[in-house]
């Protein structure tokens, strides 16, 4: 299902009457409007022409019933702020103001020459969209409506992009408050800064929580197949560069518990799902949380993230990029280069294979670290390039995002069976560490490649919450 936002322009009525042709004009640059949000691949609920508070009130009442994400308030030409204030009001959504002149520059030697001073008036009308943006500033801000403005021309392909970047943080707020997120097992021991408020967590993004049990999980796994087994080790060959030291008795026993995993995320419906385990050594428990590697690597590179550890605010962080197209790796900070200024991160595990540099390596571990029995791991570095780090952190005032921009770069990693990545950041790696430590994340982040601290700023804005960027 599409994500739905809303659309209306404002105007006056008091023009259309006195100056020929105005109205229909307006009226075809908001269609224009309305075609190219549709092209961001969103449903637009178009309300009209707004030019008194009569159809305010019919637009507000429109649009409630629409259910929009966000709404796009087109100026049009000036118009009373009377007009806008009660569709705001009910909508409790955020507003986005375009202030897009139907051109970037007016022709004046041809406007000058008209000669009809009625004419001229009718046709400036047509271009004073920035006439009512501080009046309507003013009056939302007095009135605590939360809103933003997009400020250009119609052809002016730097505000579709912003405007582009709205319809998607729409999109992800849409996929967050409709994510089912699994929890197995419990959370790793002692780890304070992993611990988290799931109440808090749904009532922020709207995710619903399912409890699950591993001997639900178990169940599937008792019930595989010889031949799904076949058919999964062969999925196993496209995704990763199988290591030739991986014994088949470990990759059989990784197979086993991807298709068990594939039958508890459709089981429950889940778009993401934290987990960890330990148990008596020995048990069958432990022999399946020892094997969920590969086939939760399998299932975050489909975008339905895991985050090891029970880490759930690191799996919305993961959700998020993973929504926004640009992955979310599961990862911790590692070591730090002070001749190269770099920052290593990584983890034994999952990752998102579809933002590798390169093939995915399946390798066997001897030993996970901290934690009980061996198995086999992913070896993998982040797509070379501009990257973002995202962190949803519980702090003392709530729930916000943590972002930061940065690159993935070339350089000698540690090859042990683990992602990580080499990264580097505008402001040198001292200060990144220490500005990002400072506001308080878990130890755990998502990266995804690109840079997308814009876009989640507006998601922000539609959630509600703060966004804090180091760089």
């Amino acid at each position: 299902m599409k994500t739905k936002v809303g659309l209306f322009g404002i105007g006056l009525d008091t023009y259309w009457a006195q100056f020929e042709g105005l109205l229909d004009h307006l009226k075809a640059y908001q269609e224009e409007i309305k075609n190219r949000l549709s092209a961001f691949g969103v449903e637009v609920a178009d309300a009209g022409m707004v030019d008194n508070p009569v159809k305010a009130r019919e637009a507000a009442d429109y649009l409630k019933s629409q259910d929009v994400e966000i709404v796009f308030l087109y100026v049009s030409t000036y118009a009373l702020s009377s007009t806008v204030l009660p569709v705001a009001q009910k909508l409790k959504v955020p507003v986005i103001i375009l202030n897009l002149q139907p051109v970037a520059q007016l022709d004046y030697e041809a406007f000058n020459k008209l000669g009809d001073r009625g004419k001229m008036t009718g046709l400036w009308l047509e271009h004073c969209q920035a006439c009512s943006v501080p009046e309507i500033a003013s009056v939302f801000n007095r009135s605590g409506i939360q809103y933003d403005f997009v400020t250009g021309y119609l052809q002016d392909e730097d505000a579709w992009g912003e405007i582009e970047a709205w319809t998607e943080a729409a999109r992800v707020a849409n996929a967050l408050r409709n994510n089912r997120m699994g929890i197995l097992g419990h959370y790793y021991g002692g780890m304070l800064d992993v611990y988290t408020d799931v109440t808090k967590q749904s009532a922020v993004f709207g995710t619903h929580f399912e409890m699950l049990e591993m001997c639900e999980l178990k169940k599937y796994r008792d019930d595989v197949t010889d031949n799904e087994v076949k058919a999964k080790i062969e999925e196993f060959n496209v995704a990763f560069d199988i290591a030739p030291e991986c014994e088949l008795n470990e990759i059989e026993r990784a197979a086993r518990t991807s298709i068990a995993l594939d039958k508890l995320v459709e089981k429950h419906n889940l778009g993401s799902m934290a987990y960890y385990y330990e148990g008596e050594s020995g048990n069958d428990y432990e022999n399946i949380v020892t094997s969920v590697i590969a086939g939760n690597t399998l299932l975050t590179g489909k975008n339905i993230p895991v985050a090891g550890e029970c880490e759930v605010k690191n799996a919305q962080a993961m959700k998020i990029m993973a929504e926004f197209g640009t992955g979310g790796s599961f990862s911790e900070f590692y070591l730090m280069d002070f001749n190269d200024d770099v920052v290593m991160l990584g983890h034994d595990g999952p990752a998102h294979f579809a933002i590798a540099e390169g093939r995915v390596k399946l390798v066997p571990l001897p030993i996970y670290h901290g934690k009980p029995g061996k198995g086999l791991s992913i070896q993998m570095t982040v797509k070379h390039g501009k990257v973002t780090l995202l962190s949803v952190v519980e702090g003392k005032d709530g729930v916000f995002l943590l972002v930061a921009e940065g690159e993935s770069v070339e350089g000698p990693i540690l090859e042990i069976g683990n992602t990580n990545s080499r990264y580097r950041f505008p402001i040198g790696a001292k200060r990144f560490m220490n500005e990002w430590s400072k506001q308080g994340p878990a130890h755990h982040c998502a990266i995804g490649v690109g840079h997308i601290a814009d876009k989640i700023e507006k998601l922000g804005q539609i959630l509600g919450i703060e966004v804090v960027e180091i760089c």
